[in-house]
């Protein structure tokens, strides 16, 4: 048994008593210490709305993972948009052909920032067992944040993905000066 005891004296004992109080309080009434980085981060990190962006194969692992069996809704990317000006994280499901390259570099310029991009299948990574002179990977047309290897990739596998995405956005500082454009 511990023989310290539990003050130096009255003043200590009554303020050690008053902080436990407060501690207590304050976790029963949901109190969140955070800074605003955190809280913005947090927010943008569960609120991923990604654009339907299928090209070939990869594309129907990409509808099935927002399908009820992985339900990517849990993840805060439930809402697949139609336009880019609407969303804020592309997903490059399959081969890039030398004509779709300068659409897809258009499409993600109009994207608003921050953006992110997920390029999905060895199609879109390096151009897979089509490897000839009509395909392009997709770093070369825009910047990648992560890579989803497979011929096609699982659903678990872009799942994986958008929490890659989501711990990458979690991770970033200078959120606020940022959002109020002050850097």
């Amino acid at each position: 048994m511990d023989d310290t005891p539990l003050a130096s004296g009255p003043t200590d004992l009554f303020a050690r008593i008053d902080q436990d109080y407060l501690e207590r309080t304050a976790a029963s009434e949901g109190i969140i210490l955070t800074t605003l980085d955190n809280a913005i981060n947090w927010a943008r990190k569960n609120s991923i709305w990604p654009m339907s962006f299928g090209l070939a194969c990869c594309a129907i692992e990409m509808m099935s993972m927002s399908a009820s069996r992985f339900d990517i809704a849990r993840f805060g990317a439930e809402v697949f948009r139609g336009s880019p000006r609407q969303s804020d994280l592309m997903i490059i499901a399959g081969r890039v052909a030398n004509k779709m390259a300068p659409v897809i570099r258009h499409l993600y310029q109009q994207m608003p920032e921050p953006k992110w991009v997920i390029s999905m299948g060895a199609c879109a990574t390096s151009t897979g067992v089509f490897n000839n002179y009509a395909l392009v990977p997709v770093n070369q047309v825009i910047p990648v944040d992560v890579y989803v290897p497979g011929c096609p990739p699982r659903a678990e596998q872009l799942i994986h993905a958008l929490m890659l995405i989501q711990e990458k956005i979690q991770g970033q500082s200078g959120t606020l000066k940022a959002v109020l454009n002050l850097e």
